[in-house]
């Protein structure tokens, strides 16, 4: 057990028994061809360790956002050919989402899935934040278990949110604050300082009276974001900004428009799209006197490399930090790939919105199922 979850040592003997294990193998498929399968290989251990039982092992998962139904665009053909590679004699149901029943968690959804199983394992911690058929039903109807990735994720970022290292900071960017309010919020009761950079930041900036120019802000936040910065825990801002000038336009440096280090305030028509030298050196140095660091969300437009320095100096931070340090999955750990850390990290989740809302709950659904699994 690893937080109340049962792990896959629970499920006793497995020999000759059929398993269900819901994994998370959404990956990236251009003309056909899987461009990247490191969700594919994350399962591995858990597959390899139930075939080394004598289970005969079902995988399912979702691809893409087909709607309810059967679409040729999110074929699972190249994910089970893939699979039939690294893990010989895995099946492999079609896409999840190709049934409405899924997303729905319809009985008879749940009861198609479980029929002819034995147990069940959720792998995909991605995905356990849903409440959907393949997440929570089984559990209902089957001895279940976390595995073993799925497992890693709860022990990390359960024992980040409840017995961290000190201080434990988090670096938090991104677009909109709307979209991690509660996340922030639920942080300043764990973390000692919030790092705050991206397009969220100018509402804080402008929250303290900056003008902001043209940068991404969310008016109906601004007293929200004055609220926050009231409360006791520091929270850091960009001090400096990469901005762009009128006419210029992100992603084609061709159309023009000056780019130049400037001041928080912006005059009309400039907009900030990356944190300055000066503020990545003060965030550098706030990372580096961590004892934990959580990084969410990057600290400017850092797909175009006009505007990567400070989402590059923020990831090397993280590299070179004696912090135990976690990266919250999504933009951020495709970043934390681009910028080559990766593999100097401590953990880097496989589930972004996932990840977040552990954080800030405490729980998720596809993990609350488990704790009441049924053993039959």
């Amino acid at each position: 057990m690893i937080f109340g979850v049962p792990e896959l040592e629970d499920l006793g003997d497995l020999d000759g028994k059929s398993v269900l294990v819901r994994v998370d193998f959404n990956v990236p498929i251009n003309h056909g061809e899987i461009s990247d399968d490191l969700r594919i290989r994350a399962a591995l251990p858990t597959l390899r360790w139930l075939q080394k039982q004598g289970a005969s092992v079902t995988a399912c998962s979702h691809l893409g956002r087909p709607k309810g139904t059967p679409d040729p665009r999110y074929s699972i053909a190249p994910v089970r050919a893939r699979l039939a590679e690294l893990a010989p004699g895995v099946e492999l149901l079609d896409n999840l989402r190709f049934d409405p029943g899924e997303e729905s968690n319809s009985d008879a959804m749940v009861a198609s899935l479980v029929d002819g199983h034995d147990a069940y394992v959720n792998d995909a911690f991605g995905a356990s934040h849903r409440a959907h058929a393949s997440i929570v039903g089984p559990p209902q109807h089957l001895p279940s278990a976390a595995g073993r990735l799925l497992a890693k994720e709860i022990g990390v970022l359960l024992g980040l949110r409840d017995q961290p290292r000190r201080p434990f900071v988090a670096v938090m960017g991104g677009a909109k604050v709307s979209d991690k309010l509660t996340v922030i919020e639920a942080l300043l009761e764990v973390v000692d300082a919030i790092v705050v950079g991206g397009g969220m930041a100018f509402t804080f900036l402008k929250a303290q009276g900056h003008s902001v120019g043209s940068s991404l802000l969310e008016e109906d936040m601004i007293d929200t974001c004055a609220r926050l910065l009231e409360q006791p825990k520091p929270i850091h801002l960009p001090t400096d900004v990469t901005a762009l000038g009128p006419g210029g336009k992100l992603f084609e440096p061709e159309a023009g428009g000056e780019v130049r280090q400037a001041g928080v305030d912006l005059p009309d028509g400039w907009m900030g799209v990356d944190i300055g030298p000066g503020t990545a050196a003060a965030f550098g140095d706030v990372i580096m006197d961590a004892g934990t660091a959580l990084w969410n969300g990057p600290m400017g437009v850092f797909e175009d490399p006009r505007f990567a320095a400070g989402t590059n100096a923020v990831a090397q931070a993280f590299a070179e930090t004696r912090a135990f340090t976690v990266v919250g999955g999504g933009d951020s750990a495709a970043a934390a790939n681009q910028f080559g850390v990766d593999d100097r990290v401590d953990h880097v989740s496989t589930g972004g919105g996932a990840s977040l809302e552990l954080l800030e709950q405490g729980d998720l659904p596809g993990l609350e199922a488990l704790r009441s699994s049924a053993d039959h």
